[in-house]
């Protein structure tokens, strides 16, 4: 154990006021978030709820997100939470964090924090002493939180180990639960795609089916029956065109980031794909020139979500040197592309079940996807979509 450091796991004695203020705290902090609707905002009031039974001043959880598949912060107090919207934190750099969560103990360091921890969080915090709660239950490793004493350098009481411990586990659980609650909802989703496949079955490639027995003989068709294979084609295509107008059974989850931020995290992500913007430039903050990223507010969870997928698909099907992501905005029409070299061979025609079920959520917003080779050794995804119709 390096020098200067402490820690604790609590034993199966009777339950301590400690322990009890920290279940009071938690079933508060819950309540607040589900009657106000805050449920994002939970884990901010979870470090909030920290503060107010032990000396801990400035907390960040961070919590893996197995949807976008990495370690993001999730909440704070007493510290921007945009300082750690880079996504430089993993157990990898963070030896500290991978420590705490396998003795599944809090863990305090106040020396040598820049081999504990990556240089960008001691820089962003000016931490002196860095307290590790871990946020583990079955196994499974969910987060941690992390947080100082805003320069006190006073060592944490067995009574606020206690709490931190429990508030751990606590937010562990909370995070299993809400997903299992995605689980469920996919389920729902699963079974929604499983029903318009059978009605698209049982109306329109039925129809279809005796159209094309009608056009197969080989006899002259008369009149009556050219008319009635169109008026069964018609029927088709309507019937097909209110399946696919009605809520398919993924939909975009809301988000809180921008295509813009989107970018600069992918791109600090992948820096080997030479992801970069193109199209027109406009004024930067510092009174230079910078591509322009213009995404309608209600288009922004649809756009991240392409984006994700088109920079997977190029990631895994081909060895691109440099995607360009390129936003527009003309005539009420949203158009994104995204273009990345390195294709070649049977790579060329590949597209990932992400890409397709893209497809889904544009047609959900009223647009269109697009994807597919294009000259010599290119792959591109287009976007195109209609927005403000609300407004008209």
């Amino acid at each position: 154990m390096p020098a200067n450091e402490t820690k604790h796991k609590p034993t199966t004695a009777p339950l301590a006021p400690a322990s009890a203020d920290a279940i009071e705290i938690f079933a508060d902090v819950l309540a607040q978030s589900e009657e106000e609707g805050l449920g994002d905002d939970f884990y901010s009031r979870l470090c909030e709820g920290i503060t107010r039974c032990t000396a801990m001043r400035r907390l960040v959880i961070f919590r893996y997100d197995s949807a976008r598949r990495r370690v993001h912060a999730a909440g704070s107090f007493g510290v921007d939470l945009s300082l750690f919207a880079d996504d430089f934190f993993n157990v990898e750099s963070a030896a500290l964090a991978r420590r705490s969560l396998e003795e599944d103990q809090v863990l305090e360091i106040s020396t040598d924090l820049e081999s504990q921890l990556p240089a960008d969080y001691i820089k962003a915090l000016g931490a002196r002493t860095v307290v590790c709660t871990p946020m583990s239950a079955r196994g499974r490793w969910m987060g941690v939180i992390l947080g100082d004493r805003g320069g006190d350098e006073a060592t944490l009481t067995d009574g606020e180990r206690e709490v931190l411990w429990i508030l751990g586990k606590m937010a562990a659980l909370a995070s299993m639960a809400r997903a299992a609650t995605r689980q469920y909802e996919r389920a729902g989703q699963l079974e929604a795609r499983i029903d318009l496949a059978r009605e698209v079955h049982e109306s329109v490639v039925q129809r279809l089916f005796g159209v094309s027995l009608a056009l197969s003989g080989d006899h002259v068709l008369d009149d009556e029956t050219r008319q009635r294979c169109a008026e069964e084609i018609q029927r088709a295509l309507g019937e097909l065109r209110t399946a696919m107008q009605r809520p398919l059974g993924r939909s975009v989850a809301a988000t809180k980031t921008t295509l813009g931020e989107e970018v600069a995290r992918l791109r600090h992500e992948h820096p080997d794909l030479g992801i970069e913007l193109d199209g027109p430039t406009g004024p930067a903050g510092n009174g230079g020139q910078q591509v322009a990223i213009a995404v309608p507010a209600e288009l922004e969870p649809l756009a991240q979500s392409v984006l994700a997928e088109a920079i997977r698909n190029a990631h895994k099907h081909a060895q691109p040197t440099s995607v360009g992501v390129r936003t527009e905005t003309r005539d009420g029409t949203f158009v994104l592309e995204v273009t990345n070299d390195g294709v070649s061979g049977q790579a060329a025609g590949i597209a990932g079940m992400g890409l397709r079920l893209a497809g889904f959520e544009a047609l959900q917003a009223g647009g269109l996807l697009e994807f597919g080779a294009r000259d010599d050794d290119r792959w591109q995804v287009r976007l195109v979509v209609p927005y403000g119709q609300g407004d008209q």
